[in-house]
């Protein structure tokens, strides 16, 4: 339960646009009051001494100097703000609002704002410490060394910003990043744990289970609603093993859940009761918003409204549609090569303990073309691009459930295409359908 509550703490600190910046100015406040000190004890003496000159001027250029710093530095930290939230705007408006998750949770937009702020805060310090009265005028060299060295660093930074900005609401580079994230949380499903189970009881014990499961099992409620951000599977199996049950989740992470909706069903169904009721909600971490940890799905729905939204009338970019849908090929070529968990989890002893809800081929691939399919049936390059990818995938895989799969989706773009009006157009698409039957025939 502590590994999943981090992760959401974290999350939560990724999505914030406060948290890096106040560490980086805790680090500038560290810093000013550090070459302070080595100022008021004289550091800056021996260093004139070995000939390293540092600050000549006096203190009435001192303050003009960290002045000038500071106010330049606050003015470009609005002027970053101002661009960052332009940024969001442009990839919402093009994108979908879910993209934004993406753009929160990039640390160097954060950093960006976080070394202008911290580089203001530092000049103040630095500023408050110069005294320009007579005898007891004051000039720290070494942090006034430091000060203009801060902003060469903020100008490098700046640059580096109008760059990335730039580049970060390119399609390609918003693609790319949920690619990665959906190549991670595939790699994390296939080395779940969750569903081994040993081949000489699974059989028996489920058929057993599965008999008179629904008139005898007790349902516990969900006590919030919310989206299921992560499943502590590890917790839900100690729980049926010390208390000797079997738990059916009804629900799977990425699924929004109400109050008082039926979150598992405990077997036997004397066994439940309120604490029980308690320990299996405190196992399910929920939030406001999808996440993209423990859900395959989010990753590949993201991929899907970007595309759905490239082949709409308002924007009509087929080439970043096609792109989305090669990426998604990507991914589905992957899924084919590894094993998918299985819905039975069997402890030590080989006990049935876990009925999971689990993501299946079929219904990533679903998620993956139909609604492009339904959105593009007027869009030839979609369309046939749309077959190509499964063509690509039917290469990876040996499975007949998922050769079903494949075929059923190239049947259902098939007759999307009989209203094309141009007679070439619905040959090509014939073609690249044919190319699916030749690849699929060989499995």
């Amino acid at each position: 339960m502590k590994k999943y509550n981090r992760i959401k703490l974290r999350e939560g600190l990724r999505s914030s646009y406060w948290f890096v910046p106040l560490l980086i100015t805790g680090a500038a406040i560290a810093l000013a009051f550090f070459m302070l000190r080595l100022d008021f004890i004289g550091e800056s003496e021996l260093i004139e001494r070995s000939g390293l000159k540092i600050y000549t001027g006096g203190s009435d250029s001192a303050l003009t100097l960290l002045s000038t710093i500071a106010s330049s530095m606050i003015t470009v930290a609005g002027t970053v703000f101002s661009v960052t939230l332009v940024a969001l705007t442009l990839a919402s408006q093009q994108f979908g609002p879910r993209v934004l998750r993406n753009f929160m949770q990039d640390i160097k937009f954060q950093f960006v704002l976080g070394t202008f702020i911290a580089t203001f805060i530092y000049c103040l310090l630095v500023l408050w410490s110069v005294h320009t009265d007579g005898k007891q005028a004051f000039v720290p060299k070494i942090s006034i060394a430091v000060a203009i060295l801060l902003a060469m660093a903020s100008i490098a930074v700046l640059i580096y910003f109008i760059h990335h900005a730039s580049t970060s609401i390119h399609a390609w580079h918003i693609i790319r990043e949920i690619s990665d994230e959906l190549e991670s949380n595939i790699d994390y499903v296939f080395s779940e744990n969750l569903g081994n189970s040993h081949p000489n009881h699974k059989g028996q014990l489920v058929e057993e289970i599965a008999r008179d499961f629904e008139q005898k099992a007790y349902p516990i409620l969900a006590t919030s609603s919310g989206y299921i951000r992560a499943i502590d599977y590890d917790c839900l199996m100690k729980i049926a093993k010390s208390k000797d049950l079997v738990l059916h989740l009804k629900q799977r992470p990425g699924k929004f859940i109400v109050r008082g909706s039926k979150l598992v069903r405990v077997f036997p169904c004397e066994r439940g009761n309120q604490k029980l009721t308690k320990q299996i909600n405190q196992a399910f971490i929920l939030g406001r918003e999808r996440t993209a940890f423990q859900d395959v799905e989010f990753s590949i729905k993201q991929l899907v409204e970007i595309a759905i939204r490239a082949i709409s009338p308002a924007v009509n970019d087929p080439f970043t549609a096609i792109r989305c849908i090669d990426q998604l090929s990507v991914a589905l070529c992957r899924l084919t090569q590894g094993e998918f968990p299985s819905q039975y989890c069997y402890d030590d002893n080989d006990q049935l303990r876990l009925i999971a809800d689990q993501v299946t081929f079929a219904g990533l691939v679903d998620d993956a073309f139909h609604q492009i399919r339904q959105y593009a049936r007027q869009e030839v390059a979609v369309t046939i691009r749309l077959l190509e990818a499964i063509a690509i995938i039917a290469e990876y895989t040996q499975n007949k459930n998922n050769h079903a799969t494949l075929l059923r989706h190239a049947n259902m773009i098939r007759r999307g295409s009989q209203d094309l009006l141009e007679k070439l157009d619905r040959e090509d698409v014939e073609f690249r359908y044919q190319v699916v039957l030749q690849r699929l025939a060989k499995i």
